[in-house]
């Protein structure tokens, strides 16, 4: 076990940047086609092919999901990621051809870096064709590279969050990963201590509380302007309702870390994806779907690097 989403049979994922724009793009590619559903919490969700994820509608299969910088603009990375899913002849088969079905969820970084750059089609294909099932590169990397945490009181006092995964395997044969960039307005908390690891920063470095800082109405958040985006997957047979059960539940995970969590400057928003090898309880697998999500949030605040403005955990000394 890698310890990351790679460890579902059939997915691959893809990072790729700009290191100048602070911004990138995280692809997760799912094999030939897995069901998958969707649950949007925040206020302010950036987002693309969501609609077909209904289980009330046709399609109930994807062959990539892409999580994104940018704001609305990064949107555009998708196209990417459906061109070389195409040229690999992956995607719905529509007689003249295949259309690859590919969700996308952003996130807003473009306060961070230069806000020119956002991640493009080309970015996208980028990240899709260096898609590995192996180890995972994690914090600054694709969608995470420009993400931000703890702006409650402002970008001046907020801090560098970042790319995390994380799996579970159970005895009975489950796998369940998740893999989460973390751009929240909010604190993170660790989620079996409760200690702080990344906030609000006062004046002398110290964290300010959160709470606190709704209360006096000290926040300077925009509409938008945050977001946590992931993808959970596991190795279990799902219909698309259930898919969506699943990205429900594994919203607890962001509850368990992030504080305040689904806010109106918030686009917080999950997949689901489902491999369909095993029989196993919808309960089992929303219950570490949950867990997984907490921990791959606390490995994305763990494994950020602090840049110019945005310090991170480690150089704060809160990862102890």
């Amino acid at each position: 076990m890698l310890n990351n989403i790679t460890d579902v049979p059939g997915i691959r994922v893809g990072n790729a940047e700009d290191p100048t724009g602070m911004t990138g793009c995280t692809v997760v590619l799912a094999g030939e086609g897995m069901v998958c559903g969707a649950d949007i919490r925040g206020g302010a969700p950036g987002t693309r092919e969501t609609d077909l994820l209904n289980p009330l509608n046709l399609v109930d299969k994807v062959h990539g999901i892409c999580l994104t910088g940018g704001s609305a603009y990064g949107l555009d990375a998708a196209g990417g990621v459906m061109q070389y899913l195409e040229q690999q002849g992956t995607g719905l088969n529509v007689g003249v051809g295949v259309v690859p079905i590919v969700p996308a969820a952003v996130l807003f970084d473009l306060a961070v870096g230069d806000p020119r750059c956002r991640p493009s089609q080309d970015m996208g294909y980028r990240a899709a064709s260096q898609a590995v099932s192996g180890e995972l590169r994690q914090g600054n990397v694709g969608a995470g590279c420009g993400a931000t945490v703890g702006k409650l009181a402002g970008m001046e006092r907020a801090m560098k969050g970042g790319l995390g995964s994380a799996s579970r395997r159970l005895d009975c044969g489950l796998v369940v990963g998740a893999i989460v960039a973390v751009n929240a307005l909010g604190e993170i908390r660790h989620p079996e201590q409760g200690r702080v690891l990344a906030g609000v920063r006062s004046d002398d470095g110290s964290l300010l509380d959160s709470l606190q800082c709704l209360e006096a109405a000290v926040t300077s958040a925009l509409p938008g302007t945050n977001t946590t985006i992931g993808v959970v997957a596991c190795n279990a047979k799902l219909t698309k309702a259930q898919a969506c059960k699943i990205a429900s539940t594994a919203h607890d995970g962001l509850a368990r870390t992030i504080y305040p969590v689904h806010t109106m400057a918030d686009g917080d928003t999950l997949f689901a994806l489902g491999s369909g090898e095993l029989d196993v309880s919808i309960d089992l697998i929303a219950a570490v779907a949950a867990e997984t999500v907490a921990m791959a949030v606390m490995n994305a605040i763990l494994h950020a690097d602090g840049i110019p403005g945005f310090p991170s955990c480690r150089d704060l000394g809160l990862q102890e």
